[in-house]
């Protein structure tokens, strides 16, 4: 690596707090020529025309891909300082600037929109001015010089938004399900298992086609939820270890073109100590740079959680419909007045919520595909729009997770009387009698008692079932689980 400027001569580190106390416009430049920007933020020229350029929509790209550049930019600072490549306080410099773009403390100056350059070269720069100029303001340089440290002989040696954007992208990913979504899913999933169990011994009228069915009990309704969740958790936990495969050290196009041999190796594994996850390069980087795939396969997962979600809150909406007019078996939280109109009303706000956030989850799911899909040759170019799509999934999921769980799941309550006046006068009981009496004489008895209006009971004892019969297998606790076989002693 040439020498630049001054490089190899440590300055003095000023001890100096994030900002820039200055007004009006300061010059910086790029390879097209010169650009102004604003004095007060950190940003050089390509952020500047991006933001002239792409002021598209108001959707800013998230501040988790920022803070992941940050632990990339510092990996890389690292594996090239300790290799010389950078001078020792050069990089020292570099490693603690990008320590206030991961902590945050720079979020104000990464001001760029989703739809940029599909590569995401636009936040590479914008990552690569903003800790160039720190660098140069706490050792007392001029802010714009690029000089002592450059944005990309320096902060981006090595480096190509190629490679750095999507390893950016899967550790914002994987941090942001690991560390939010599952664990909040996590506990949604044992607070309804945890009903399930309460109510383990009710026994309530089954449900199929939306018309009554034979008996189950609550928990074990309960026990399906809390089921289907946990294995579109494991899932999601499963498939979001895809994650931890990064494109670093392939440059332009995957072959690593200006990168030292084995520098994908040891920026990962510096990318791995500072995350405690275990991010490894990519076998092939044609595929991590040419295709999105793995977070494609991710973000299936997210969309899987959404349509089990979906399917439990719309069940409990229904289940406690009412107050007298619905299903109302179960009492779900007043979260807040229900009408601008009726007073008493009382609504499943929270169950309507989570319906909302699941359709968006599913929707993003064709645009992450779509993303996917697309892009020519060696490298996608629809990166910004499946991170975006991607980390507003998982973080509504996490939100919506705690939120349903606080607000909805752990306030439900039974009407147990409404319960078992359903279960007593339910006609399906009569599933119980068929092995017995037959399939057909127990549908005309059934077409009776709901012909003329009368009990199950009644319908069985006039169409010849002694009372003594009925009243011995029609039993609906008896009939939420298999029937024992007979074994040789009872036959």
């Amino acid at each position: 690596m040439a020498d630049h400027a001054s490089g190899n001569h440590p300055p003095t580190i000023l001890n100096l707090p994030v900002g820039i106390p200055e007004t009006g416009r300061r010059e910086e430049f790029d390879s097209l020529g010169t650009v102004l920007v604003p004095a007060d933020r950190y940003w050089g020229a390509q952020t500047q025309r991006s933001l002239e350029h792409f002021s598209i929509g108001t959707e800013r790209m998230p501040s988790e891909v920022y803070r992941a550049y940050g632990i990339v930019k510092r990996a890389a600072a690292m594996v090239n300082t300790a290799h010389g490549d950078l001078p020792e306080w050069m990089g020292e410099l570099i490693i603690g600037v990008c320590d206030e773009v991961t902590s945050g403390q720079l979020d104000e100056h990464f001001p760029l929109f989703v739809w940029q350059s599909g590569s995401g070269t636009h936040t590479n720069m914008n990552v690569n001015e903003v800790v160039a100029n720190r660098c140069i303001q706490v050792i007392g340089g001029q802010l714009g010089s690029q000089d002592p440290v450059h944005p990309n002989d320096h902060v981006n040696m090595w480096q190509s938004s190629n490679d750095t954007f999507p390893a950016a992208m899967h550790i914002a990913a994987h941090t942001m399900v690991t560390r939010r979504t599952i664990p909040a899913l996590r506990h949604l999933h044992a607070a309804i298992a945890a009903k399930a169990q309460q109510w383990d011994t009710v026994v309530k009228v089954g449900r199929t086609h939306l018309q009554d069915a034979t008996p189950l009990t609550v928990g074990q309704e309960w026990s399906g939820y809390a089921a289907a969740l946990s294995d579109a958790i494991d899932e999601l936990d499963h498939i979001t270890e895809g994650l931890l495969v990064i494109a670093m050290g392939g440059t332009a196009v995957g072959t690593g073109v200006n990168a030292p041999e084995g520098f994908d190796v040891e920026v990962a594994a510096a990318i791995a100590e500072l995350t405690g996850d275990d991010f490894r390069p990519a076998d092939n980087k044609f595929a991590a740079q040419g295709t999105l795939d793995r977070m494609v396969r991710a973000h299936a997962g997210l969309k899987a959680v959404a349509v089990t979600l979906y399917k439990i809150a719309n069940d409990l909406r229904w289940l406690g419909s009412g107050p007298r007019a619905g299903l109302g078996e179960l009492h779900l939280p007043a979260n807040e007045p229900g009408s601008s109109i009726m007073p008493g009303k009382v609504n499943p706000t929270v169950a309507e919520a989570m319906l909302m956030v699941c359709i968006e989850v599913m929707a993003a799911d064709v645009a992450v595909q779509m993303g996917g899909a697309e892009g020519n040759f060696e490298l996608n170019t629809f990166r910004p729009l499946v991170i975006a799509n991607f980390l507003t999934s998982a973080r509504l999921l996490a939100d919506m997770g705690d939120h349903f769980r606080m607000f909805m799941v752990e306030g439900i309550t039974l009407d147990e009387d409404k319960i078992a006046a359903d279960v007593a006068d339910s006609v399906m009981l009569v599933t119980a009698l068929a092995p017995i009496i037959g399939y057909d004489k127990a549908a005309e008895i059934a077409h009776a008692a709901i012909e003329k209006g009368i009990p199950l009971r009644e319908a069985a004892l006039h169409h010849g079932v002694a009372a003594e019969l009925f009243d011995t297998v029609v039993v609906p606790v008896a009939m939420t689980r298999p029937v024992p076989r007979p074994t040789s002693d009872d036959t």
